[in-house]
């Protein structure tokens, strides 16, 4: 096939088409972060020149909790003296986020990650101080050349603003969606930023508003639950991140009805209604070799539910 069938850059396209960005947060609530400075490459964790046992411990510790593993780096920082960092980050839900934290200069270092695995599922990870959750702008230009040429900038804008909890990271998921965020341990997904309104979406988010307009979702959520949320936030406006919760999913000949409970005395309960579409074949990532279909969520309609039905 020639090279001219490609689209220039798979997050163009995507942005040319109006892919929607609603939903499509990968799911899950604990991850494994390990700093590593030199270069990542295109596959992650999975390709480093690690001590074989060590990785094959810490992957089969992280894939009994469904931890996704994403290499880390200060933006522009790539000397390799000292020791590196790793962290586990846990979404627990409301109240229940977890860090642990760790440095490893040795491969068998990285064996802390396991029990840190471990001690994210016990009670007393729960009483650790709160802390600001880490900031990860996706940079992994081996992966997909558009999340280096829109993730960069993005990091370098966040880290000026916030350099003690801005981090680029390996594959996130979305490529497309480039620039994408991921906050964790509160596990919120944003996409299609840019140096600008990332700094904005950034800002509000630490000071405990979510806005609906760049949100992929919440990977506690499923993603209609994720695109419910969204519509609920573009609706009523930014709201914290555990503000809203789901009450009822119910599917009728193909059309979803989610009801998003407010949490808060003056947030209207809402029904949302939506349908997913299949897209036509397309290139959903600079490194496809062939089209792929993707599913899109639309909102069909949001409807505040009356109080006698709640």
């Amino acid at each position: 096939m020639s090279a001219s069938s490609f689209p220039a850059r798979c997050a163009d396209a995507a942005r040319q088409r109006g892919d929607s960005i609603g939903g499509t947060a990968p799911r899950g609530t604990y991850w494994v972060l390990i700093e590593y400075r030199g270069g990542w490459p295109v596959n992650g964790f999975d390709g480093l020149d690690l001590d074989p046992d060590v990785k094959t411990d810490v992957f089969n510790a992280a894939r009994a909790l469904r931890a996704r593993i994403l290499l880390i780096r200060r933006h522009g920082k790539r000397a390799r003296e000292g020791s590196a960092h790793w962290a586990v980050m846990h979404l627990g839900g409301p109240g229940n986020l977890v860090q642990l934290w760790g440095t490893w200069s040795e491969d068998s270092d990285l064996l802390g990650i396991v029990s840190a695995l471990q001690r994210c599922t016990e009670a007393s990870a729960s009483s650790r101080a709160v802390q600001n959750p880490l900031v990860l702008v996706c940079a992994h230009g081996q992966h997909d050349v558009c999340c280096a040429i829109r993730g960069r900038p993005v990091a370098a804008a966040l880290d000026q603003r916030w350099p003690e909890c801005v981090w680029e990271c390996t594959h996130v998921g979305g490529d497309r969606f480039a620039a994408n965020i991921l906050l964790v341990p509160d596990g919120v997904y944003y996409g299609n930023v840019d140096a600008d309104s990332a700094v904005g979406v950034v800002d509000r988010y630490l000071s405990g508003r979510v806005v609906g307009e760049y949100l992929r979702g919440y990977t506690d959520h499923g993603p209609m639950e994720q695109a419910a949320i969204r519509a609920a936030l573009n609706r009523n406006g930014p709201a914290g991140r555990f503000d809203y919760t789901i009450a009822d999913v119910a599917v009728d000949d193909g059309l979803w009805t989610v009801r998003v409970r407010g949490r808060r005395p003056n947030q209207t309960d809402l029904d949302v209604g939506l349908r997913v579409s299949r897209s036509d074949p397309e290139y959903l990532t600079c490194r496809g070799l062939e089209r792929a279909v993707a599913s899109r969520i639309g909102v069909v309609s949001v409807r505040p539910v009356d109080a006698g039905t709640r």
